[in-house]
């Protein structure tokens, strides 16, 4: 197993700096056979600075002061239902004592709450008046809980970027690597008493990780494990798609938008990189935002092959995610992230210099994230 889905916070990362393991899948209500989303994250923030009480940074006198945020946090909810059942996420927030983590390998610990490569557990719960005695902690409120094991299919790692050279130095703002780029989840997770059930094949599952000592603006990503070849018809199971990125900041310099993309042909990697220059890559994007959706256009190609993607999701069944930076200030209001996402990918290969259609292919139940700084 790749080690880059390791613990990453040492030395100053660990006094101005985040990680997180972020999971999201697809359960089936017990009762009702209906499809949903749901996310689990297991997050902390400048450790070293911690101790046995929670440090909110979005607390008025922690501000006021300029005290930085530290504490390990679960978070966990689902994304709005077609229904009208609105998008949740519930944070439990522990202080550092709480927290442990391997700089080895994924195993993660906050109070009794586990997650490592293959198994997940935990729960987080919020009543409706802690949630508006304290704004702090950014939270809905609700309920949930799970115990899930994890088969990880196909990974994605970004290349020499997350490599021990670049990491050990610092050398980038916010690190990203999908160790579960597509990930059989199995088990059960009850949300605000409703019980649902999670089998491998129909889980849709994914997990990722991000680290650094802040955030990127624009912040984007998409992900779906859940493919339908236009040609056959038929529900590809090795077939996976995998993009994030947007403003990398390199030592401090802000270099021009790109995206990283992957995607996975019934287990063959199509890798769209734009820091592989020998792949001499070139690409195109934009995400709109209106009342109604939130959209991912991606063209890229390089002399390997070209993809292009078009996925949307309903603005009404996504929420905005709620993180707090190392330096205890909120600055991402709008980051829109979502567990509907749909549309289309095509994608060519290159064969003695001509792009040849491989497919197109229609996918569902993605996820998905775009936002920017509050101007």
């Amino acid at each position: 197993m790749d080690d880059r889905n390791r613990y990453m916070l040492k030395g100053k990362l660990a006094r101005r700096g985040y990680d997180w393991w972020w999971h999201s899948l697809v359960a089936i209500h017990a009762k009702t056979g209906q499809k949903q989303p749901f996310f689990i994250e297991y997050y902390v923030i400048n450790p070293a600075l911690g101790g046995d009480k929670v440090i909110a940074g979005q607390l008025p006198e922690n501000k006021a002061k300029g005290t930085k945020p530290s504490y390990a946090m679960l978070k966990a909810g689902r994304w709005g239902t077609p229904d009208g059942q609105p998008a949740t996420q519930i944070h439990n927030l522990y202080p550092i004592t709480a927290f442990k983590a391997d700089f080895t390998k994924m195993k993660v610990s906050i109070g009794t709450h586990t997650a490592n490569e293959t198994h997940l557990k935990g729960s987080v719960k919020l009543s409706q008046e802690e949630a508006a005695a304290h704004p702090e902690y950014m939270s809905d409120a609700g309920e949930m809980s799970w115990d899930l094991k994890a088969e990880k299919v196909l990974p994605y790692s970004v290349g020499f970027g997350t490599s021990p050279f670049f990491i050990n130095i610092n050398a980038f703002q916010m690190y990203w690597h999908a160790a579960g780029m597509y990930t059989r989840y199995s088990g059960t997770i009850t949300f605000n008493g409703e019980l649902y059930n999670v089998e491998p094949e129909t889980s849709c599952g994914y997990q990722d990780k991000n680290w650094g000592g802040d955030y990127t603006s624009p912040w984007v990503w998409l992900n779906c494990n859940n493919f339908t070849s236009r040609s056959t018809g038929k529900n590809l199971a090795k077939t996976a798609l995998d993009c994030g990125g947007a403003q990398p900041v390199v030592f401090g310099v802000s270099l021009p938008r790109r995206m990283l993309i992957a995607f996975y042909h019934e287990g063959e990697l199509f890798e769209f990189n734009f820091s592989k220059i020998w792949t001499n890559p070139h690409q195109v994007f934009d995400c709109p935002i209106t009342k109604e959706y939130v959209g991912w256009n991606l063209t890229a190609w390089n002399n390997k092959g070209k993809i292009e993607i078009h996925f949307k999701c309903p603005r009404e069944t996504m929420l905005n995610v709620n993180y707090e930076n190392p330096d205890g200030n909120k600055r991402h209001n709008a980051l829109w992230n979502g567990g509907y996402a749909s549309g289309t990918v095509t994608l060519w290969r290159k064969v003695r210099g001509e792009y040849v259609k491989v497919d197109d292919f229609d996918g569902d139940l993605g996820g998905c994230e775009y936002g920017e700084y509050d101007q």
